[in-house]
């Protein structure tokens, strides 16, 4: 239990004890830093329940409190100011310097909870908005740290349209394939007969023509619904296009540390979708409208149209919707999570608003399961609209990737040469777009500037890892076995151990509101003031045994911290830059 929770469960008990009835006390960040440290504001609450003096109130409450706070007082009509006895704070923090776990406050249960993320679409390039995979990851790493058993799931987009497409195309190319003879009674090739530097050319190319030529776009659909029935030549070609294109996405997601647990696609939630619809239809839920199988989920009280869900068309062909139940109904039957939780583009809510109510109508998912939309905003350019390559067409994550590579590279010291240049232009390269994708508010549309973010000052990846590559070094230098924090000599190392009794409201505000955001800020504070106690102490020349033993006690404080909030992200440390 955390220094605040643990004071916050005390404050409550002592109201209590004082014949106040209140359900919990908050303790507050202070405003006014000159009066305390933080501020206990029930005092007005108080009063208007019970019809007293809330100055009154406030002085009956710090009467009684014990001896962990010091410079106790009053401000106002009641706000009382606390700060935390010096040695209150070491204490709590000493436990900190081998054990992160202090600064978490772990829900009593855990959960198991599947996280939907990556969503790449098979036969395409990952694009630019690829990159906030790096949310679902970090909340991954997250909710394993919180006790949760988080489960990733890359969900690829292998059982659709694009794929179709690409099809098309490739027979438009290559006509004599045994996959389009219908009479072929052979083995089909056992290697792809496109690359996946081909498939790059041929699903734009093929993207394209199905907006002018609607035979073209038919036909990509005839052999979209030829490889989910299983036509033999169809589904083979399907299977070499998923296994050229798959793994250059994988690529890309693994340099990003984006790492999942299941590498499921919509073509394995392929045998659930008949099941599902017969459970619909058992249900009484369904009915044909126009030729196509739909379910109605809206209710009356309902302030917006709501589409019903699209199921199966009247050839047989199954439909988005029914794809996401089929999944959902897999992943009930495989995991039986507590949640599910999905990170898409914010412009989603409806369809996602849709396939929960669905789950939740139908009784496919019981109440007590947590189906939760996780939106995310758009990365845009310098002009505010989203990320474009110069000739105004969509930019590919290895474009990006490469584009940072580059301006980071050469701010890597000339001594580093060889392999280990590139490895650490690598990390750094990772460190820089996650923590520019993590920084905003999940919701938040964000500009994406190469130059601040590749900027060793300010709120940025590389000011995060070297400061903590720096701080590695020092300890390299330095005896750290078995040191402790003695005292608090002076205020740069005062102002670090408050910020760090902060950190548990911040892992948990980034946990419950499932946004990095909390995060990256704190490690951008901390970061800067450990800078600043840096610069103002001579931590190797320090001629006071016990304050030196404090100073490196509290830099090992500060790796330990920075290590794992970083980790959580996703980004790793490098020895040195």
């Amino acid at each position: 239990m955390s220094l605040i929770l643990e004071t916050e469960k005390y404050l409550t008990d002592l109201m209590k004890s004082l014949d106040y009835d209140i359900e919990y006390v908050k303790l507050e960040k202070s405003k006014l830093p000159e009066y305390g440290q933080y501020q206990i504001n029930v005092a007005m609450q108080l009063a208007k329940k019970y019809g007293k003096n809330p100055r009154e109130i406030a002085e009956s409450i710090v009467s009684a409190l014990d001896n962990r706070f010091t410079n106790v007082n009053i401000q106002g009509p009641g706000f009382i100011n606390v700060t935390f006895n010096n040695e209150i704070l070491i204490d709590y923090l000493n436990k900190g310097i081998d054990d992160f776990e202090i600064f978490v406050d772990k829900p009593e249960k855990s959960r198991t909870i599947i996280l939907d993320y990556g969503g790449a679409n098979i036969a395409k390039e990952l694009h630019v908005g690829h990159l906030r995979c790096n949310i679902g990851e970090a909340m991954r790493r997250l909710l394993k740290v919180f006790g949760d058993n988080s489960i990733g799931d890359v969900h690829w987009g292998d059982w659709g349209t694009p794929i179709g497409l690409v099809i098309r195309e490739i027979r438009e190319m290559q006509p004599d394939l045994p996959y389009f003879d219908e009479s072929f009674k052979g083995e089909y090739p056992s290697t792809s007969p496109v690359t996946n530097e081909d498939l790059g050319i041929i699903y734009p190319r093929a993207s394209a023509r199905k907006k002018e030529d609607e035979k073209y776009a038919l036909e990509a659909r005839n052999y979209t619904e030829q490889f989910q029935k299983g036509v033999p030549g169809i589904k083979a070609l399907w299977r070499h296009i998923v296994d050229t294109s798959k793994p250059d996405c994988e690529a890309v997601y693994d340099f990003l540390n984006c790492h999942f647990d299941l590498s499921y696609g919509e073509s394995d939630a392929d045998p659930y979708a008949e099941p599902v619809i017969k459970y619909l239809n058992d249900k009484g839920l369904t009915e044909m409208s126009d030729g196509i199988l739909i379910m109605h989920i809206a209710e009356p009280d309902d302030n917006k149209e709501m589409p019903p869900l699209l199921l199966k068309k009247s050839d047989g062909a199954v439909l988005y919707d029914t794809t996401d139940l089929a999944t959902i109904m897999q992943r009930m039957q495989d995991f039986n999570p507590d949640a599910i939780w999905y990170f898409v583009d914010e412009r989603q809510s409806l369809h996602f608003e849709q396939i929960f109510r669905g789950s939740y109508k139908s009784g496919l998912v019981p109440k007590n399961v947590e189906l939760k939309f996780n939106g995310f905003g758009t990365i845009n350019g310098a002009d505010g609209k989203p990320f474009k390559t110069r000739d105004g067409g969509v930019m590919s994550l290895k474009t990006l990737i490469q584009l940072v590579y580059d301006k980071i590279e050469p701010k890597i010291k000339v001594e580093i040469t060889g392999q280990e240049r590139i490895d650490i232009a690598n990390k750094l390269t990772v460190a820089t777009l996650k923590y520019a994708d993590l920084l905003p508010y999940r919701k938040t549309d964000y500009i994406f500037d190469i130059d601040k973010f590749t900027s060793f000052e300010g709120k940025t990846g590389i000011y995060a890892v070297y400061t903590t590559t720096r701080i590695k070094s020092l300890l390299s230098k330095l005896e750290s076995e078995n040191v402790k924090i003695n005292s608090v000599p002076n205020d740069d190392v005062l102002d670090i151990l408050i910020k760090l009794t902060e950190l548990p409201k911040n892992l948990t505000s980034s946990y419950n509101d499932v946004t990095t955001s909390y995060i990256c800020e704190f490690i951008y504070d901390l970061c800067s003031l450990y800078n600043k106690f840096y610069s103002n102490n001579n931590i190797a020349n320090e001629k006071n045994i016990e304050t030196k033993e404090t100073f490196i006690a509290l830099t090992k404080l500060v790796y330990n911290t920075l290590s794992n909030l970083l980790d959580i992200l996703g980004i790793e440390v490098v020895d040195k830059m």
